[in-house]
């Protein structure tokens, strides 16, 4: 093993000791830093990820790992901030994703005067202006549905040490949240002002604390270890979601590589016979989201709707289904799978609430003529309109 590999294996243990003891609160920060410092003072980037995606291999509480994460960062800040890092060239991908997380924090320090003012005087107008300037900032949660579902792909397809982006999506849905519980208290009159105050407090920490972790950290490694080609097929993949405050210029964003042409042969469907391209017309103008994964947990088809209900983007396909879910939830996903492999299960259906929509969200096993187990259907439909319904409507009535 070289010089070089030694070092860089101790750099990572030490890491991974270092979260062990902030987990089990064995000692003080401060303590801590002065035992570590000199090897604190040596790290790079690439270390954290390693030592974040052994610290994902382990059996830890996800919240209790989050806050030893948050400790962590903030004892190796000034190392990692001074390191040279390679800079996004201006108009990549990358460079886009950062402009927007720059707009962001502007938005959060013009907030910040505005929880002044509504702290000092507690009254119905300030807590309109504070509201209207959550709900100004929340767009920005596009930038992590972008991050995703285009660069978490390409980073687990290019890296073996991957799941520190698992970590990071469980981070992104804690912003999610508190943005969504923050405007939903300013709504109402409350007395809360604790929980405000924490909210905001959570949420500003949060997205500068993200910001810092792509920039200085997730950002580099991809520009250092994945080659460019691959980084400039994020436009492609990427086409179907706008980036929130800045957005890219149209003949990157639209540039999406040539399709393959389609085989002029029909196929047989068993009750008829159909052209590909009717079969994705089809598909395409159901009323539902439509995923399917296959017998090995890779995401082989997506439908395009008009209005798909959740993201997908060509991304996805070939990706372990068990990459699709926040850590939080990935354990259902892999309950519903081994249920239909084994055959005691054929359908497991789920309802929920998005703003004024309410989704259906079904997964079908899919087996075939001889009952064997051929993967997961998964079918999304906003029902809003089916649960009105009422009576009967026997003559056409388009008004």
């Amino acid at each position: 093993m070289s010089e070089f590999t030694q070092h860089k294996k101790s750099r990572v243990n030490m890491l991974v000791s270092l979260s062990h003891a902030l987990i089990n609160n064995r000692e003080k920060v401060s303590d801590l830093y002065k035992v570590y410092s000199d090897e604190i003072d040596k790290l790079i980037p690439s270390d954290i990820i390693l030592a974040v995606d052994h610290l994902m291999k382990e059996d830890i509480d996800l919240e209790d790992l989050k806050t030893a994460i948050n400790k962590l960062l903030n004892l190796v800040f000034k190392p990692i901030k001074d390191y040279k890092h390679t800079q996004a060239k201006e108009g990549s991908f990358l460079d886009y994703l950062v402009k927007n997380s720059e707009i962001a924090a502007h938005k959060l320090r013009t907030i910040g005067g505005d929880l002044k003012r509504y702290n000092k005087q507690k009254n119905q107008e300030n807590a309109y202006l504070l509201k209207e300037a959550y709900m100004d900032l929340l767009p920005f949660v596009q930038v992590y549905t972008i991050k995703e579902n285009v660069l978490f792909p390409i980073i687990e397809k290019a890296w073996g040490h991957f799941r520190c982006v698992k970590l990071m999506w469980a981070f992104h849905d804690d912003i999610r949240r508190d943005l969504k519980s923050i405007i939903s208290l300013l709504d109402e009159p409350t007395e809360d002002l604790a929980r405000i105050n924490r909210l905001a407090g959570d949420i500003s920490f949060r997205i500068m604390a993200i910001k810092f972790r792509d920039e200085e950290i997730l950002f580099p490694e991809m520009l250092d270890t994945i080659q460019e080609e691959q980084l400039e097929a994020m436009w492609s993949s990427n086409a179907d979601m706008n980036f929130p405050f800045v957005e890219a210029p149209k003949e990157r964003s639209d540039a999406i590589p040539a399709v393959a042409t389609m085989p002029q042969g029909k196929v047989d469907l068993g009750t008829g016979a159909i052209l590909p391209e009717q079969i994705k017309l089809i598909f395409n103008h159901l009323p539902v989201d439509i995923t399917y994964v296959d017998e090995h947990n890779k995401v082989q088809y997506y439908s395009t709707p008009k209005h798909r209900i959740f993201p997908r983007t060509q991304a996805v396909l070939g990706r372990d289904v068990h990459n699709c879910h926040p850590p939080d939830s990935v354990h259902v996903v892999e309950e519903i799978v081994e249920s239909f492999r084994n055959g005691k299960k054929d359908r497991a259906s789920f309802w929920i609430h998005m703003g004024p929509n309410f989704v259906l969200i079904q997964y079908f096993a899919v087996r075939d003529a001889r009952n064997v187990f051929k993967g997961t259907l998964e079918v999304s439909q906003e029902i809003s309109e089916i649960q009105s319904l009422q009576g009967d409507r026997r003559l056409l009535d388009w008004d």
